[in-house]
């Protein structure tokens, strides 16, 4: 078979740079994203058979997605027991985004805050700060959370663009099916199989600020043996100092299949990321902790309603902390050595399975169970530390009638540093007329310490110019009576089809009680004594106006009320908008999406991009 080589070149400023345009002294953000003139190997005049009939059907009517994320097993969306979105690799490829956050700004109720060219933030609902850690992000079903510090390198998520195929958002609590760390919500980047981007994939980019993006993919097959090998480089400048490396990467990807009988396979994934540059993490008092490099491996066996996999994470930093330079004169943070430069190794090893059984038509239950071994090596902390973690979760559905649906699960976790925790959620769903569901959710989701939480030792030395005595250092110890951080929430949900399912029509009302945050007091960590409540709503459409010309459109609301203080204190934008168009041609030519988010922030001052 001859191999199918697809190129997408987009030709520098015109044909493959996002062009945004920013008005950054107001309170919003307006952006074109162009994406043209895109060759195809199989253009839509050369598709045959279901190909081309799909395609004419999708020109017809919009498909409902079905998902995977919210019951860990396939099903239509409108059929979740969660908030689900979905982004498409269409919606990724014409959105001419440079990186994966900044693709997710289109989702209502999920804030993105850029800090520098390297450092995102990214979370549900309000649950905002520096240094966000709320939120569980998986490629490929893998977790790439890193557990032993409680955060996530978003620029150097290990998968490039043009593999991705979907990417499913949950919004709410996922503890019940996910446990710890799936707090504000989770993320699943799906990949594509090797069938699926079968042959050779260039994609480039770049703008402003020496951004670059590429990415190269090659995917073939033999027999029942399917792989897929990708490249990819990212790198971008300073917005400080346009001439100084805010941030450079290359990845490397293996991802292999093996197609047993009876829709059963073999799979096994691997690949590093390796950066030289990283401009962060930003946090109270530091704006650079190091630069890491990461390495993982991923194997699993898959069958209808079972599957057992393993992983393994590997996480690395060195490099120095660097104080914010208002501060750099009078502080820095050494070890007990006083050594300023971090040096970490750290682990994650993790064996999940689950096994869904199906009683007739009307019922369902799902049962797994995972373990979770952790491993930290730091100059920063007192010793070589561990953490174990088992969860137990089991899942039942019942579906009596068409119009009902009651969805019941819970989840038992264990860990080595905290008391177990039961994660429940409930939901029941009504669909009253065909095309049309209501949903009501109540969720409760637990995120426990880390070990950087539990077994810090850190200096924090303090110079004051002479002739004022300076005080002694002061150590900076974990604590090992720290609890897990605590959400309840609460969710209403209507989705509905019309124009004969060319408009879809959301909308969701929220409650969320968050509870015992774990912040630093002084340079400490402790559990916070106050509670937020965030409550608002979303709103949002999504039609297929002809058969060339589609868009989408929502709006977010929100508000927060805290007696949190520091930097414990929750934030997010009351009003968050988004809008787009999107023009595709039979002959593959691909139009201008056009749209942009407008965030008003809490205190109604002027701010850029968040």
């Amino acid at each position: 078979m001859a191999t199918v080589m697809r190129f997408r070149p987009l030709l520098l400023l015109f044909l493959f740079c996002p062009l945004f345009l920013s008005h950054l002294g107001e309170p919003d953000l307006f952006g074109i994203g162009i994406c043209m003139a895109e060759d195809e190997s199989l253009p839509v005049a050369k598709l045959r058979g279901d190909a081309k009939a799909e395609w004419d059907t999708e020109l017809l009517y919009f498909k409902e997605e079905t998902v995977s994320i919210a019951a860990r097993h396939e099903q239509p969306i409108s059929q979740a027991p969660s908030n689900v979105y979905v982004i498409t690799d269409k919606d990724i490829r014409q959105s001419g985004a440079p990186d994966l956050p900044t693709v997710l700004r289109r989702i209502p109720g999920l804030e993105v805050m850029q800090v520098t060219g390297a450092d995102f933030n990214v979370s549900m609902r309000g649950d905002n700060q520096l240094n966000a850690n709320k939120l569980l992000v998986m490629v490929g079903s893998r977790s790439i959370y890193v557990d032993v510090q409680g955060n996530l390198y978003w620029k150097a998520i290990p998968v490039t663009l043009p593999e991705i195929k979907r990417i499913e958002v949950q919004k709410g609590p996922a503890s019940v099916l996910y446990g710890f760390n799936a707090f504000d919500g989770i993320i699943n980047i799906i990949t594509k199989s090797p069938e699926e981007i079968k042959g050779a994939t260039a994609q480039f980019g770049g703008g402003a600020y020496g951004t670059i993006s590429s990415a190269a993919v090659y995917a073939n097959s033999y027999k029942k043996l399917g792989f897929r090998l990708s490249y990819g480089h990212d790198q971008n400048q300073q917005w400080r100092s346009g001439g100084t490396p805010a941030y450079r990467d290359n990845k490397f990807n293996v991802q292999t299949e093996y197609a047993l009988g009876g829709d059963s396979k073999l799979s096994f994934s691997g690949g590093l990321v390796h950066l030289n540059r990283f401009d962060g993490f930003v946090v109270d008092a530091a704006v650079q902790t190091g630069v890491p490099d990461f390495g993982y491996a991923h194997a699993g066996y898959e069958r209808p309603n079972f599957f057992i996999r393993g992983f393994w994470n590997g996480y690395g930093i060195n490099g120095p902390i660097t104080t914010n330079p208002s501060l750099a004169p009078f502080l820095r943070f050494t070890d007990p050595n006083f050594n300023p430069v971090t040096m970490l190794r750290g682990n994650t090893y993790n064996l999940e399975a689950q096994q869904g059984i199906e009683i007739g038509t009307t019922t369902r239950f799902t049962a797994g169970i995972n373990f979770r071994h952790n491993t930290l090596s730091a100059n920063f902390i007192d010793r070589f530390r561990t953490e174990d973690r088992l969860g137990l979760y089991l899942q039942g559905e019942w579906k009596p009638s068409h119009m009902f649906q009651i969805v019941g699960g819970v989840r038992y976790d264990l860990d080595t540093f905290i008391d177990p925790t039961i994660s429940p959620r409930g939901s029941l769903l009504f669909s009253p007329f065909l095309n049309h569901t209501f949903r009501a959710t109540v969720a409760v989701g637990y995120r426990p310490p880390t070990l950087a939480d539990t077994c810090r030792d850190t200096l924090g030395i303090v110079t004051l110019p002479p002739p004022i005595p300076s005080p002694p250092p002061t150590n900076a110890r974990g604590s090992g009576g720290l609890g897990p951080e605590k959400i309840v929430s609460y969710e209403l949900e209507y989705q509905g089809w019309y124009v004969q399912h060319r408009l879809r029509v959301r909308a969701a009302l929220f409650y969320n009680h968050i509870s015992d945050l774990i912040t630093a007091s002084g340079l400490s960590p402790t559990q916070a004594g106050g509670v937020a409540d965030v409550h608002g709503g979303e709103t949002g459409l999504e039609f297929l106006a002809t058969k060339w010309l589609s868009g989408f459109g929502n709006f977010a609301y929100q508000e927060i009320g805290q007696t949190l203080t520091g930097t414990s204190q929750r934030a997010g934008p009351r009003f968050k908008y988004n809008a787009g168009l999107r023009a595709q041609w039979e002959n593959g030519l691909k139009g201008a999406s056009l749209g942009g988010p407008h965030r008003q922030p809490p205190d109604g001052l002027a701010h850029g991009p968040i």
